[in-house]
């Protein structure tokens, strides 16, 4: 089919493939190669780019890889297209890294995910998948192992009694539906990210807002994300926040 695949996944600490690795792989001398190759995040690209190629696409997008965070023009503009770029996509794969069964879990585990996550897989805990979740029209998940446990169509049920998205979002996206600012963050309320700003960033899309990054702002982005909603929005259920 014609288009793109398109990841979502959790960031793992020092295991991720950067542009700069994944364009100097070849260029590199044979031992630091393969510990590039023996990592998680190597191994994760592999998987995705294999179940694209099955699914007979020709591009896989990935976040890690696929852009150059040593320009911050680039990256700022990866950040302000992120939603769009989610929402084009032909399919999504979501890789829930923690799920060992081969099913998708349908009730609450604190002895396989933890207290921290609520006892759901840490993907759903996460800021950035926030969007990547209401974004794309279709999304297959997949376990540990790269086994297809479900599709967001089938599992939207699911999907809102751990995210408290109603179904109609899940299915459809956010067009034509009357959602409050105060509702679409609460679905942000248990998140969390790496960075404070991007607690901010990552809601950009959602919100059909856009703004330059400033990493080291902390909380203050989260202002300015507050100011251009009020700016292009007169839902004052935004003050609740």
């Amino acid at each position: 089919p014609p288009g793109y695949a398109i990841l979502s996944h959790r960031w793992k600490d020092n295991s991720e493939v950067t542009y700069e690795e994944m364009i100097g792989l070849m260029k590199m001398e044979g031992p630091k190669r393969d510990a590039v190759k023996e990592r998680f995040g190597y191994v994760k690209i592999i998987k995705s780019c294999e179940q694209a190629k099955k699914d007979g696409y020709g591009w896989l997008w990935i976040d890690t890889c696929c852009i150059d965070k040593r320009s911050s023009a680039e990256l700022s503009e990866a950040i302000n297209s992120m939603y769009r770029w989610y929402q084009d996509a032909q399919v999504c794969y979501a890789y829930l890294n923690d799920v060992k069964e081969s099913t998708f879990p349908t009730e609450k585990d604190y002895r396989a995910y933890g207290i921290e996550s609520h006892g759901w897989p840490e993907w759903f805990m996460r800021g950035w998948t926030l969007q990547e979740l209401i974004a794309p029209k279709q999304i297959e998940f997949f376990n540990r192992n790269w086994a297809p446990i479900g599709k967001k169509q089938h599992l939207a049920p699911v999907l809102e009694e751990i995210t408290t998205i109603p179904c109609d979002v899940l299915r459809d996206g956010m067009a034509g539906k009357r959602l409050s600012v105060a509702q679409i963050m609460s679905w942000a309320a248990l998140r969390e990210t790496a960075r404070v700003e991007d607690q901010a960033y990552s809601l950009m899309g959602l919100f059909e807002v856009n703004m330059p990054m400033v990493y080291g702002e902390g909380k203050r982005a989260f202002q300015r994300l507050q100011l251009e909603i009020i700016r292009t929005s007169s839902d004052h259920s935004i003050f609740a926040w």
